[in-house]
């Protein structure tokens, strides 16, 4: 490709050459005995063009070039819409082009890509989205007909519930019946103990979404320890040299979470399981989990993800 030098030292393609941003560079004086010097560039031109397939990018850039806001692409990273690729030395996460690229050539881009991340949050948007009243809403969240992919803390320190707007019109399609007409008497059961299954719901995506990120035994296991109460996981992992692992390895709270002390104090109660039955899941979820992790310590000689 030939390229002309300009005096400030930009290199310019030949005319009908298409070529990625260009770089500038030195340039040199060429002194001609019949006339004013001519520029020239001191060495090579240097032009950037795509990055390689295997480049990773970080989180502000990944989302730019998918046409996601921060949120929407922190949505879905935690639904595995984007896969993050080998963090960086610090640990940021990074994404590769090659998975860039994968998520930009699916049908319907970019907008197929926003409305499977959309959420609304609370009742009164989420009973606008199924057409409902935010009270028929609040019930059938409460008695676990529909889960939130997320939450926030309001300035009042409640709880504020997110809700996939897919989610939402494919229940609306799926059970048009729920949508009318009295509660069963499970859901009215339900609702005179004041169960709220919301909660419970949110962990079980959660963790699920977490698992499905790693097939390492030890960052399993530091997964479903991440969600039991501290009591429980000292009775559960009584080695203290395995629960440091463990807490090393634990998860960063989910995209949200609050950083005011007095919100992320309510925030914190929802990343622990409560009920009974609950605890006792993710205890023998933790327990099959670290079999194979401590298989995996004796068969390498070290404690910790291989």
């Amino acid at each position: 490709m030939n390229v002309v030098a300009t005096q400030s030292g930009t290199v310019l393609p030949e005319a009908g050459v298409r070529v990625g941003p260009v770089v500038r560079v030195h340039a040199l004086p060429v002194v001609r005995a019949d006339g004013p010097p001519v520029w020239r560039a001191a060495g090579p031109p240097v032009v950037r063009g795509e990055l390689p397939r295997d480049t990773a990018v970080g989180g502000a850039r990944a989302a730019g070039e998918l046409k996601l806001t921060r949120t929407e692409f922190a949505r879905a990273v935690q639904l595995g819409i984007v896969r993050a690729g080998p963090a960086a030395p610090g640990g940021s996460a990074r994404y590769t082009r090659a998975e860039l690229e994968r998520v930009r050539s699916a049908r319907g881009f970019p907008e197929a890509l926003r409305e499977r991340v959309e959420t609304v949050a609370g009742a009164e948007a989420a009973g606008a989205v199924l057409g409902i009243s935010p009270g028929r809403f609040t019930r059938l969240a409460r008695c676990g007909h529909v889960g939130p992919v997320g939450y926030r803390i309001n300035r009042y320190r409640a709880v504020v519930w997110l809700y996939l707007s897919a989610e939402l019109r494919e229940f609306a399609r799926r059970e048009a019946g729920m949508l009318r007409g009295s509660a069963p008497p499970e859901d009215r059961d339900l609702m005179a103990a004041k169960a709220d299954l919301r909660p419970r719901k949110w962990r079980g995506r959660h963790v699920g979404l977490l698992l499905r990120r790693t097939a390492d035994p030890w960052e399993r296991a530091a997964v479903l320890a991440s969600v039991l109460p501290e009591g429980e996981l000292r009775e559960a992992v009584p080695d203290p040299a395995e629960r440091i692992v463990l807490a090393a390895l634990a998860p960063p709270p989910p995209y949200g979470h609050p950083k005011v002390p007095a919100a992320a104090a309510v925030a914190l109660r929802l990343l622990r399981a409560q009920p009974p039955d609950e605890i006792h899941w993710y205890r023998t979820s933790l327990d099959f989990a670290l079999t194979g992790a401590r298989a995996q310590s004796k068969s390498t000689g070290e404690r910790g993800p291989t």
